[in-house]
């Protein structure tokens, strides 16, 4: 069994920074990728970043040069730092663990920007 749990959404004013962390733990022998997706209202949910067991990074178009992910191997740890945040960006953060040929979910944290 594997558990990831997402922490430090919130509310933020246009402009503003928030880092998200999410921590996966359980029956863990090695994780693969680490990852980033968002739902907004009324939309599909899309991937935001994610970072390989080698360091390969990708992101999403719109928050190229904006967030930064980062991962601690040794804490099976990932780190999502997110600036100069548009009320666009709002929406349920998931944080997803891939191990192998199963991936897993956390249950999502809030971040919203106001305008």
């Amino acid at each position: 069994q594997v558990q990831v749990v997402e922490s430090g959404g919130g509310l933020v004013h246009a402009g503003g920074s928030l880092r998200l962390s999410c921590a996966a733990s359980g029956s863990i022998f090695s994780i693969n990728t680490m990852g980033w997706y968002r739902q907004a209202p009324g939309k599909q949910r899309e991937l935001v970043a994610y970072i390989s067991s080698g360091g390969s990074i990708t992101y999403v178009d719109s928050v190229k040069g904006r967030f930064t992910i980062s991962r601690d191997h040794a804490k099976n740890t990932v780190y999502l730092q997110m600036n100069s945040l548009k009320p666009e960006d709002t929406a349920v953060y998931y944080c997803t663990a891939s191990l192998s040929r199963t991936t897993y979910w956390g249950q999502g944290t809030q971040v919203t920007v106001s305008s």
